[in-house]
């Protein structure tokens, strides 16, 4: 397929390499920032434009990659759109299209992306269209990137989303209270990687549920009144563990 990506981030440039790879061809790339979109374009040699231009490209499927605070400014600017567009939010609704694009829907990746990643991560799509046409060409589309792609409405995306930043942001979170504590005890964080490693393996073939280790799950108040006197000069590492404790326990 001829693709149009309108944005020039960390999704667009992702997708975009994604879908050279599986044999697609990009065709334009828009942005804000013309600097910005003249790059990515130079990367996949293919035009690049302003995005009240970028609905009018002769593209099978346009791509709308950009922050949530912008997706309906962007799509006001760039319609008409002459193919199937879609937006790439996760919290974001389908209605945004409403009165602006017949065919149209959403192609929401649902891992964490950046440009500069070595190698592309398996990405689960969840898909959503505005007519049987519209759901039946994204999810065509969508198994030509992955074969995880699963069809979802705003309510089950937006929920599958808030569930990601769980696993993701708020556990990267945890790493960096982690990391920031072992650098002012001069300790080595790498030392918990493999850690790290391990336990999000395991869950690939069990439930988290049934993997919960360490001294909460075994109620061994000693240790974890150790670990609260070890914490007292970080009182807001204290108050996650203290919290994380009492979820498990409880």
């Amino acid at each position: 397929m001829k693709i149009a990506l309108i944005g020039s981030g960390n999704v667009s440039a992702i997708i975009g390499r994604l879908a050279v790879i599986k044999g697609h061809t990009i065709i334009n790339v828009a942005s804000r920032n013309i600097e910005h979109a003249e790059k990515l374009a130079s990367e996949f040699k293919c035009g690049f434009t302003t995005i009240e231009n970028s609905g009018k490209t002769a593209a099978d499927i346009i791509i709308i990659s950009v922050v949530d605070s912008a997706i309906e400014e962007t799509i006001k600017k760039a319609a008409p759109f002459s193919g199937v567009v879609v937006h790439t939010a996760g919290a974001f609704s389908i209605n945004v299209f409403n009165g602006v694009a017949e065919n149209s829907g959403v192609l929401y990746p649902l891992q964490s992306l950046r440009k500069n990643m070595d190698q592309i991560p398996d990405i689960p799509f969840l898909i959503d269209g505005s007519n049987d046409y519209a759901i039946n060409f994204i999810r065509e589309f969508a198994e030509t990137l992955s074969p995880w792609v699963k069809q979802t409405n705003d309510d089950e995306r937006a929920e599958l989303h808030a569930a990601a930043v769980i696993v993701s942001n708020f556990t990267n979170h945890l790493y960096t209270l982690a990391e920031d504590f072992c650098k002012n005890e001069n300790l080595d964080f790498s030392l918990l990687k493999p850690l790290i490693i391990e336990t999000a393996t395991r869950i690939i073939n069990h439930s988290p549920s049934e993997l919960q280790t360490g001294p909460a799950v075994r109620k061994d108040i000693s240790t974890l009144e150790k670990h609260l006197r070890i914490f007292s000069k970080y009182p807001k590492l204290r108050t996650t563990y203290m919290r994380l404790t009492d979820s498990i326990m409880n």
